[in-house]
């Protein structure tokens, strides 16, 4: 059964062509919304848009490169001429480099920097307007244990997530007067590509299922008028290293 709250509404997830992204737009599909599954990545988006669409829900793939001024601009413009509207943004695109700092190189820096926090900083400002126009609209900040922790060769990463979740809780600030609704989910390790490309050896035991993080972007998005969630973390069981 669809949640009356998502029932109906426009949601664009970038990075949805895989992991956590997919995850989403299935969730937002089976929910009754549509799912604009924006990537860089066009074959993946369209694989998304299959499985939304085989079990029954509505989406469509977009072109987004997050880095981009221009992408992002004309992406919301996209989705708003086709739609009319949009109540939901999910930053969940994010890349990651695994070096120490001696051996990042500034482009390496530049990349993680741009795709992690310029990324969700564009898209933002660009929604803000349409939001604002709506009375109405949700950000939700995909960040990480990275903005509360930090382990070795991962200072970009580290940078970036932190500095994510500080701008999500600035637009949490000056979202709530407008009815734009701002959250920071901070999900630990889950069973993706993401960290099982750089660490083929990581034990899935202590990692979580992105359906499980999706889930709770899930709860986020259908709080009740009147209610926000700034910030929620939600961490695998077999996780051991959070403090």
């Amino acid at each position: 059964m669809t949640t009356p709250a998502l029932r109906g509404s426009v949601a664009l997830v970038t990075g949805g062509g895989g992991g956590l992204g997919a995850q989403v737009c299935r969730m937002l599909g089976a929910e009754g919304a549509t799912a604009v599954v924006a990537d860089v990545r066009g074959e993946q988006a369209e694989r998304t848009v299959a499985l939304v669409r085989d079990a029954g829900g509505d989406a469509f793939p977009l072109y987004l490169d997050v880095e981009d001024e221009h992408s992002a601009d004309a992406a919301v413009r996209a989705v708003l001429d086709r739609t009319g509207r949009l109540d939901v943004l999910v930053n969940n695109a994010g890349v990651d480099v695994t070096l120490p700092i001696d051996e990042l190189s500034v482009a390496d820096w530049d990349r993680i920097m741009g795709v992690n926090l310029r990324g969700p900083f564009l898209l933002s400002r660009a929604v803000f307007p349409a939001m604002k126009r709506q009375g109405s609209g949700q950000i939700v900040n995909v960040v990480s244990t990275a903005a509360k922790r930090a382990w070795a060769n991962a200072s970009a990463y580290h940078a970036s997530k932190w500095g994510l979740l500080g701008l999500s809780h600035a637009l949490h600030v000056e979202g709530r007067g407008v009815g734009i609704r701002v959250t920071a989910v901070i999900a630990g390790g889950m069973r993706t590509p993401f960290l099982f490309d750089r660490f083929p050896d990581l034990d899935p035991g202590v990692l979580q299922e992105p359906e499980n993080v999706a889930n709770a972007i899930r709860f986020v998005l259908t709080q009740p008028d009147g209610t926000v969630v700034p910030e929620v973390t939600v961490l695998p069981m077999g996780e051991t290293s959070w403090p």
